[in-house]
């Protein structure tokens, strides 16, 4: 089949699309994770325990995932990872409405591999498109994440509206958020041929194709010239991206009482900037190098997350959370390029999988011990924690120039 003839946009769309699904359920993960708990349980210090669970669940299943991708395919796995959003969901609302603690726990568990694994469709981007074009094609899969941040807060607004922030107020949000991993699963079953079929097809169409040579171990991959700076880029900005978004909505609710559901608009500032201009993002990614768009990122991360020292309001946390989501949106892009251009296709979901298995034990760390701090010390030490952690990579990466694609 020539390159012309695959449907390469179409499944593009409903990667898109599904993806929108997956990012409606996870705002409302960020928002309300911590919060479930410490409501179930009755402890304000576990404030980091609920994203803690979901990014630790999620980084534990990110490397098996995408070594069964290389395996099976790539939508196999994605329809797997919806259908145990699906039950987790469930799950979560019925521990929710019982006050039963470790029902939330097995919830948030299969809501973060859900999540994780759903975010791995980035995989499939990588094989559908050139390396001259990788980072255009990774933010056209991943722009469809924005729309979830428009239809997350309008389906969970209404429905928190005027109401305490109970069991049962929980349990609402949690079905709701299961109808959107039911949308997602069905369009991820649509796509066709599995993308990995088409990285395939398009090497064999190559005089230089190299795909009958076997997958090399991870210890090799990671000795690929950019593999490390990239990777390293990509912990600290995730770590750092995720806990101070799922504990900065509780800040300003619990902390400044602003009306609970103030929270759904701040997470969704944020998820805007994290998508809203991915696909202008990908084009100045493949334009003007990996290299400045990893450091580049790191640092208006920086500017945004330091900037929480003296921001109080809604619409100022907005902001800066939407900063801090445009800074991960270039280092995330850029770090998923790199790692793209250094694999096979049947290397491409282990090495991806590994980089998100590492990223989110590093946020589930941070999300536990920023939430300690947060109640110990307050935002000060979230801040100047969390600017320190992605200004020192950026720095090293301008000094260790990640290679450009070939």
């Amino acid at each position: 089949m020539a390159p012309a003839e695959l449907p390469i946009r179409r499944n593009t769309a409903l990667l898109s699309a599904s993806l929108a699904a997956n990012s409606a359920m996870l705002q409302l993960a960020a928002a309300v994770a911590s919060l479930t708990l410490v409501r179930v349980l009755n402890i304000e210090g576990l404030l980091g325990l609920g994203p803690a669970i979901v990014l630790a669940s999620g980084a534990l299943a990110a490397l098996p995932a995408g070594l069964l991708m290389d395996r099976f395919g790539r939508v196999p796995v994605l329809a797997a990872g919806f259908g145990a959003g699906i039950v987790g969901c469930g799950i979560a609302a019925l521990g929710s409405a019982s006050d039963s603690a470790p029902v939330v726990l097995i919830g948030l568990v299969f809501v973060g591999t859900a999540s994780a694994t759903a975010l791995l469709a980035r995989t499939a981007a990588g094989d559908m498109y050139p390396p001259a074009r990788r980072a255009r094609g990774i933010a056209l899969v991943l722009f469809g994440s924005v729309f979830g941040a428009i239809l997350g807060p309008a389906v969970f607004s209404p429905l928190l509206s005027g109401r305490d922030l109970d069991g049962d107020t929980l349990a609402t949000l949690w079905l709701a958020a299961g109808g959107f991993m039911v949308g997602g699963l069905a369009l991820a079953l649509c796509v066709r041929p599995d993308p990995k079929r088409i990285a395939e097809l398009l090497a064999y169409a190559s005089p230089d194709a190299t795909t009958a040579a076997p997958a090399a171990p991870l210890r090799t991959l990671l000795r690929r010239p950019g593999v490390i700076p990239a990777l390293v880029a990509a912990q600290a900005s995730f770590a750092v991206m995720v806990a101070v978004m799922t504990l900065t909505g509780a800040v300003v609710v619990d902390h400044h009482h602003h009306a609970a559901g103030n929270v759904f608009p701040i997470i969704a500032a944020h998820v805007v900037g994290m998508f809203g201009l991915i696909v202008v993002v990908g084009d100045l990614v493949d334009r003007f190098g990996r290299t400045l768009a990893l450091a580049g990122g790191l640092l208006l991360m920086a500017v945004s997350v330091i900037s929480l020292l003296w921001v109080t309001g809604v619409v100022a946390v907005g902001i800066a959370l939407f900063a801090l989501g445009l800074g991960w949106n270039f280092s995330f892009v850029a770090a998923t390029a790199v790692l793209s251009d250094s694999t096979l296709p049947s290397e491409r979901g282990k090495l991806l999988g590994f980089n998100d298995l590492l990223a989110g034990l590093t946020g589930a760390g941070l999300a536990l011990l920023g939430g300690l701090a947060l109640t110990a010390l307050g935002v000060a030490a979230l801040a100047i924690g969390g600017t320190l952690l992605v200004l020192a990579p950026a720095v090293w990466i301008l000094r260790a120039p990640t290679p450009q694609p070939a």
